[in-house]
């Protein structure tokens, strides 16, 4: 059993009342919660990850509860996305431990998503910055949820830590306007369209 040991949850919310056009009907509302958490294989190469993706699920729970209950409920909640931000001490490889933990997680919580779950990673020092990719949670080629939320810790990932994050969000960009499938025209047979 690997031992992600956490140091701090860290929650960021924002809301968009407007882009530089008229006020949104309904401001667009972006939430992230991200762990900061020991890296049980900093340091060392580590030939078999995948058992230790098991030991993250409940950690992927309790920040998906988390995130939902900052957006107040999940009625609305139409986007996701995760990531992660290894130390130096570790490696890439680290930070996919959380693609079927923190992925999963979310969809369980909000029940019926047919979407991948967007993802980002990579290496780096205290304070890095993240962006997070948000897509709708039914239909991957709906334009108007894809986004970013871009997160930070000041203080981590320390060298031998993992900062695990989850991003949620309700509604399209404020002001979107590039066409292609609109969220009233999703199928939601495949989780593409």
């Amino acid at each position: 059993m690997a031992d992600f040991r956490l140091r701090k949850l860290c929650l960021a919310l924002d809301e968009t009342h407007h882009d530089g056009g008229p006020e949104a009907t309904n401001p667009r509302q972006r939430a992230a919660v991200l762990a900061v958490v020991s890296n049980p294989f900093a340091g060392r190469y580590e030939p078999d990850l995948q058992p230790a993706m098991e030991d993250l699920k409940p950690l992927a729970l309790t920040m998906g509860k988390r995130l939902i209950e900052a957006l107040g409920g999940p009625d609305g909640i139409d986007s996701y996305g995760k990531g992660a931000l290894v130390g130096l001490n570790g490696e890439l490889e680290h930070g996919a431990l959380w693609h079927a933990p923190g992925g999963y997680g979310m969809r369980a919580l909000l029940g019926e998503s047919k979407a991948i779950v967007p993802s980002a990673k990579k290496v780096g020092a205290a304070g890095t910055t993240l962006d997070l990719p948000l897509a709708h949670i039914n239909a991957a080629y709906v334009r108007s949820h894809f986004d970013t939320m871009t997160v930070m810790v000041p203080d981590g990932p320390k060298p031998d830590e993992i900062v695990f994050a989850l991003c949620m969000a309700k509604g399209p960009r404020v002001h979107s306007r590039m066409g292609g499938l609109e969220a009233h025209q999703i199928k939601g047979e495949d989780g593409l369209r």
